[in-house]
C-alpha cells in the first residue's frame, strides 16, 4: 500500500465540497440538490466511478468549476469520491445540508476554501481517500479581542443578527 498526498488545486476564494458516496446516481442527484437550494448556483461537480467503466462522471453549470471538478477528481482517482466545486460568492453552508442528505452519500471530508490536501491510500485495487488535511495548524487559543472579532464578523456577514 502507498500513501499519496493530493493537494487539491483551485482558486483561493473558491469553496468546494469533497464527500463519497456509493452509486452513479449521485452525479445527477448532487446536480438537482444545488440547483433546488440556491436559485442560479454556478457549480462544477465531479464522480469516480469505481466499477465498470471508471470514469469521471460530471455536471454542471460553469465550465471553469467543472472542469477544476474534472481535474482533482482523476488526481485524486479514489472510487465513488465526489468533490464540489462552488463559484466566487457561493458557500457550503448553503447546500451542505441537501448533500448530507441526498441518499447515496456516505460521507463529507470537508467543506471548504482552505488549502486542502487529501490523504489517500492506493492498494492493487485502487484507491481510497483516508481523510484531509484542511488549512493550516492552530497557533494558539482565541483571546477575549479574538472571541469580539468573531462575534461582529459574523454579524457583518449576516450569518448572525444582533
Amino acid at each position: 500500500m502507498n500513501l499519496i498526498s493530493v493537494k487539491i488545486e483551485k482558486p483561493d476564494e473558491i469553496n468546494f465540497i469533497l464527500g463519497q458516496s456509493h452509486f452513479i446516481k449521485t452525479v445527477e442527484d448532487l446536480q438537482e440538490a444545488l440547483t433546488a437550494a440556491v436559485p442560479g448556483i454556478k457549480f462544477g461537480l465531479a464522480f469516480c466511478e469505481a466499477s465498470g467503466k471508471c470514469l469521471v462522471r460530471w455536471s454542471g453549470n460553469d465550465a471553469g468549476m467543472v472542469e477544476l471538478a474534472q481535474r482533482n477528481a482523476l488526481a485524486i482517482g479514489a472510487g465513488h469520491s465526489f468533490i464540489i466545486f462552488l463559484g466566487s460568492g457561493y458557500y457550503p453552508i448553503n447546500v451542505l445540508n441537501l448533500v448530507k442528505m441526498i441518499p447515496e452519500v456516505c460521507r463529507i471530508f470537508c467543506a471548504t476554501a482552505n488549502p486542502v490536501e487529501v490523504l489517500v491510500a492506493e492498494t492493487e485495487q485502487g484507491r481510497g481517500i483516508l481523510g484531509v488535511v484542511d488549512g493550516s495548524a492552530p497557533k494558539g487559543i482565541e483571546a477575549e479581542e479574538d472571541i469580539a472579532w468573531r462575534i461582529k464578523f459574523l454579524r457583518q456577514i449576516g450569518y448572525k443578527v444582533a
